[in-house]
């Protein structure tokens, strides 16, 4: 690939480690290049997070520091971790784990069942519903379909959390949790639950890491297995981390500290799952030694974008707020956002949908344009007005793009294409690979114009043209590409679930919207009783439905507005008021808000400081040449600091009587000449000419035991004297010191 056919889809693999850290900002650097030891990163939003992991990552595998099958990358999506395994193959870093925690844990547990346990590993659940419905009607309680799923959740939170039946209506008031029902009842649904999955023989997602847990608690065989493969952890969103998590995270590191954890506790939204900050809000007191960063240049969103998230966190109240991070935009700036009251909800989404019209008028593309909003239920208003505007859209959360019928169809199309195309009369006009595509897919249903309206049939050309774009970035990155190149690139894409953009305005709710970013976000519904929600009762609550709308704001990277609606229906009473999280930013509510107050962590970088009473820790990050500064892979190049063709300083005379001095040594104990020190290791040491015992241990194959037996003879030969003469060695030591090399 030349600088002429780069595109961003498919960029260029950098043809070094060196240039793995190019782009970077100075934070982002510093993350990508601490690769041992305790390190936290605090990223605020659009603060380029997952680049700066995904570069640490690359930069370690190409220096030859990390291997790697030995990193294990851990996030919370499949979207998120499909995404991680695109960019590391994007450097040239490919074969790294990027998994779930579910995805990973499930993985050891198939592998390590028959040993630990013996047969084979219990069915698993994809949905829990139907056990937990089959449950209530044992215990002769009925649910209704929001009671079904709120019970649900309520299991789902006691697994994570490590509580059983009998302990949930007192784990309830321990965590100050709002119950949805009577405790009793959800505790003995939630018993005869377990007494169900463990007649059928059947697990839940929950299980998996329960159950993982428990393997690599008691079988310390199967951990040290397990601890061999994995040395090196990344874990993403830390701030969602659960307790049961933690505990996995905790068995797979064992006694060392080789852990970079990323997160932002502005961002925690999923508490009622069991995440909680606290792990990464305690990190640094659980490590002393940790280095931490904090991001905060914002790179995703405008100033005016920037000023409105920062003003929406002035007022955040608790512990996470008092860890929040004050973001500096680095963008151009852009529009104010706008805020717009409607007189109902339908007024509202044919609003919205004007809004959007104008937009893609104005060149804003339909998949750059979001509607978000507190729950999915309020979907439905705006799938109709924008279908009667004329605007195709998709819903976020639905069926993976690689998993559709008429992706699966199109893949076996184009690879029996690929296979015989020479006999195929639909490529018979075809020049060049998108034209092959093009011709392909049509047969599929495909055509340059999108069908009218919506519905399956709009769908299903939304992901056929998206297929198209990305033969066509393909063929502009890649010049001569074939189609069985073209199939190969969606065979790892799949593998990923690295997905190409579907074209059209994604409606979603604001969970599902973590993680993800638009040029233009709509932020609906914006009333008191849906934001914050009407079941949001407590101050932790009320400050968590806060957090999400600072998600919803920072997903937004130039255009941004707000809405609201007065009643439900035309006619109806307008008895509804404004979100009270927009008190003092909306025109005509009060003072504007100003800079968050003190306490609002800038960024920068802080490094742990040694424990007292910890053993002295050799600096480990990477090796650099003294000379040009390019990052050494080489052993013997890292012995020196130096790359082997840069120049050298090397006192000739001096590495002449350090290579006589250690023939007498070698001589004297009976061992080879290596085994006291290597050539390399000799030449540094004449390069360097240390006068001081810790400027002797920096040299690289100076280990402490070295140090202790030879460090007074080598300093004095660098200092022009002559070694003292030393007693024999015993034939113990002399034994011990050939095995070091």
């Amino acid at each position: 690939m030349t600088a002429a056919t780069h595109s961003p889809l498919f960029p260029r693999v950098p043809e070094s480690a060196d240039a793995v850290l190019d782009g970077l900002d100075p934070e982002q650097r510093e993350v990508a290049t601490a690769l041992h030891g305790p390190v936290c990163v605090l990223a605020g939003a659009g603060t380029g997070k997952t680049r700066a992991i995904t570069h640490r990552i690359a930069y370690g595998v190409r220096a030859g520091i990390l291997q790697p099958a030995s990193v294990l990358a851990v996030t919370f999506t499949a979207r998120a971790a499909g995404e991680m395994r695109g960019r590391l193959r994007q450097l040239g870093a490919g074969g790294v784990q990027a998994r779930t925690f579910h995805s990973a844990a499930l993985r050891q547990l198939q592998f390590f069942w028959p040993k630990a346990v013996g047969g084979e590993l219990p069915r698993l659940l994809e949905r829990k519903v139907q056990f937990v419905s089959e449950a209530a009607a044992r215990c002769r309680i009925r649910l209704d379909r929001n009671e079904l799923r709120d019970v649900t959740g309520e299991i789902e939170w006691s697994k994570v959390t490590q509580t059983v039946p009998a302990d949930y209506p007192a784990a309830l008031v321990k965590a100050g949790r709002q119950a949805p029902r009577d405790p009793a009842e959800t505790g003995q649904i939630y018993a005869m639950y377990e007494q169900l999955k463990r007649d059928r023989g059947a697990i839940d997602f929950e299980d998996v890491l329960l159950l993982t847990v428990g393997v690599l608690q008691d079988r310390h065989d199967i951990a040290e297995q397990v601890r061999a493969q994995y040395q090196h952890f990344v874990v993403d969103e830390y701030q969602d981390v659960s307790p049961l998590q933690q505990r996995l995270l905790e068995l797979w590191l064992g006694d060392r500290d080789s852990l970079c954890v990323v997160g932002d506790a502005s961002q925690t939204i999923y508490s009622f799952t069991g995440a909680t900050p606290d792990h990464l809000l305690t990190f640094r007191t659980r490590h002393p030694q940790a280095t931490v960063v904090r991001l905060v240049r914002d790179y995703r969103s405008t100033p005016q974008v920037v000023h409105l998230a920062n003003g929406l966190l002035t007022q955040a109240r608790g512990r996470a707020a008092e860890h929040r991070l004050e973001l500096v935009s680095q963008r151009e700036p852009g529009p104010e956002p706008g805020y717009t009251e409607y007189a109902d909800e339908p007024a509202e989404a044919e609003g919205t949908a004007r809004r959007i019209r104008e937009l893609i008028a104005s060149g804003v593309p339909a998949s750059e344009i979001a509607v978000l909003f507190r729950i999915n239920a309020q979907s439905e208003v705006y799938e109709q007005a924008l279908a009667d505007a004329g605007v195709p859209y998709q819903l976020r959360g639905a069926e993976r793009f690689f998993e559709r019928p008429e992706v699966r169809e199109a893949g076996v199309k184009l690879r029996g294409a690929a296979r015989f195309g020479g006999n195929d009369a639909l490529l018979d006009d075809a020049v060049g690979l998108p034209s092959e595509v093009r011709a392909v897919l049509s047969d599929m249903g495909w055509s340059s114009e999108p069908p009218a309206g919506s519905g399956a049939v709009r769908d299903r050309w939304e992901s056929l043209a998206a297929l198209v774009r990305l033969a066509e970035e393909f063929a502009a990155a890649r010049p001569g590409a074939t189609l069985a190149d073209l199939v190969a690139e969606l065979d790892e894409r799949a593998g990923a679930q690295h997905a190409p953009t579907v074209e059209g305005v994604t409606l979603a709710s604001l969970h599902a919207a973590k993680g993800l970013e638009w040029d233009a976000v709509c932020l609906v519904g914006l009333t008191e009783g849906m934001m914050p929600i009407t079941h949001a009762r407590t101050d932790e609550e009320i400050e968590e439905e806060r957090r999400l709308l600072y998600v919803g704001v920072t997903r937004a990277r130039r255009h941004l507005a707000l809405s609201w609606s007065l009643a439900r229906s035309p006619g109806g009473r307008p008895s509804r008021r404004p979100s009270r999280f927009l008190n003092g930013l909306r025109p005509g509510s009060g003072a504007a808000a100003g800079r968050l107050a003190a306490g609002a962590a800038a960024g920068g970088v802080e490094r742990g400081g040694a424990a007292p009473g910890a053993s002295r820790r050799r600096d480990r990050r990477p090796a650099r040449c003294r000379v040009c500064n390019k990052t050494l892979t080489d052993a013997g190049e890292m012995k020196l600091m130096r790359c082997e063709d840069c120049p050298s300083e090397m006192n000739e005379e001096l590495y002449e009587r350090l290579r006589d001095w250690r023939a007498g040594e070698a001589a004297r104990t009976r061992q080879p000449a290596y085994c006291v020190f290597t050539d390399k290791t000799l030449m540094a040491i004449a390069e360097a000419v240390p006068g001081t015992e810790p400027e002797l241990a920096r040299i690289s194959g100076v280990g402490r035991r070295k140090l202790d037996r030879y460090g007074a003879d080598v300093l004095a030969l660098c200092a022009g004297e002559d070694p003292a003469e030393g007693p024999e060695e015993s034939s113990e030591g002399a034994a011990e010191n050939s095995s070091e090399k």
